[in-house]
């Protein structure tokens, strides 16, 4: 048997092995979103299957109605594109940040009781998303426990969940600073460029720091692992050329662990863009709509307003924005010659 004939058998061996997989992929992932495209670009309106002949084809005129005209789906989306950027702009770097120090923390050889603190860091990251966004909105109720601490140290706490002004809009009242007309005058996506400097609401900052409360422990993991991978003679030969504890953590241990930083760093940028359960429990997108996002604005449009192809369209939005992010952030964190 000729080496071109083994290696055709072993091909068509190996497409037989795969075959379930790609059979399911392509049920449950590939059909669905390429019916998903076709609804972002027809007039389905949820009644009836979209591949029907009822169902006509309106080319871009969604993503029209969301990003051009200045409608309300366009304020919407624009009000729900500012709060999930600040939102990710606040909880990717802090995420990351309090991740790593976890792990350096926890890998410290010296550390007693590490597989305890290890657990207890990880611990918020399996708990039901439904049952702690639940125990967030106690904790930063008005009257709650959030609150009742910051009044010992002399601090009235805000209305978490009630006061729709964004954070850096309030300091900014608090001095006496007033929306000046250059930025009230020019919109973008139908918000005025001073609603997109509000900051995130009180609300969404809770939100973040449940964001950033949940996630860093899987996030440790991965960097927990990274740090084992580095030979102890790394560290010990920074240690002999007198580098201290930060140079060797800075010029070492950081430039090794790139690859585990564009993981964690990815995968919280396509966790902050889809952010949906802690809004869809806790604030249905309030107050003042300071806390819709695109992934619940997209469900709010499907199943509440039957708008299906603008939901759809919202979805593929999103689904472009973290793939050039990604892309932009693959490209940031390279290896330069």
């Amino acid at each position: 048997m000729s080496g071109s004939s083994i290696r055709r058998g072993q091909t068509r061996d190996g497409w037989l092995f795969v075959a379930p997989a790609v059979i399911l992929l392509a049920v449950f992932l590939a059909f669905p979103v390429l019916m998903a495209l076709w609804v972002s670009v027809s007039d389905w309106r949820g009644v009836g299957s979209p591949l029907s002949g009822d169902v006509g084809f309106v080319g871009a005129d969604n993503y029209a109605n969301i990003l051009t005209g200045g409608s309300l789906q366009q304020r919407d989306f624009g009000t729900a594109m500012r709060n999930n950027v600040y939102y990710v702009l606040f909880v990717v770097p802090l995420q990351t940040a309090a991740a790593l120090g976890l792990a350096v923390l926890v890998h410290t050889k010296g550390l007693r009781g590490r597989g305890f603190f290890r657990t207890a860091f990880y611990f918020p990251s399996v708990t039901s998303a439904v049952a702690i966004t639940v125990l967030w909105l106690f904790l930063f109720n008005s009257t709650g426990v959030v609150n009742a601490i910051l009044g010992w140290v002399g601090i009235d706490g805000p209305n978490w969940f009630g006061k729709a002004d964004g954070i850096f809009h309030s300091a900014l009242a608090a001095v006496g600073v007033d929306a000046p007309a250059a930025l009230t005058d020019h919109r973008m996506l139908g918000v005025s460029w001073w609603e997109w400097l509000a900051g995130p609401s009180f609300a969404m900052s809770a939100f973040i720091l449940l964001a950033v409360f949940t996630t860093s422990g899987t996030f440790m993991l991965l960097f927990i692992a990274a740090l084992n991978n580095i030979g102890d003679e790394i560290e010990e030969a920074g240690r002999v050329d007198g580098a201290s504890s930060w140079q060797r953590f800075r010029h070492l241990t950081l430039p090794m662990l790139r690859p585990t930083l564009f993981t964690v760093l990815t995968l919280g940028l396509i966790g902050t863009w889809q952010v949906f359960d802690q809004i869809y429990t806790g604030t249905q997108g309030g107050p003042a709509k300071t806390t819709l996002t695109p992934a619940y604005l997209s469900f709010q449009s499907s199943f509440n307003s039957q708008r299906w192809g603008e939901g759809a369209a919202i979805a593929f939005i999103l689904f472009a924005i973290i793939v050039v992010l990604t892309l932009f952030q693959r490209w940031a964190l390279r290896e330069k010659p």
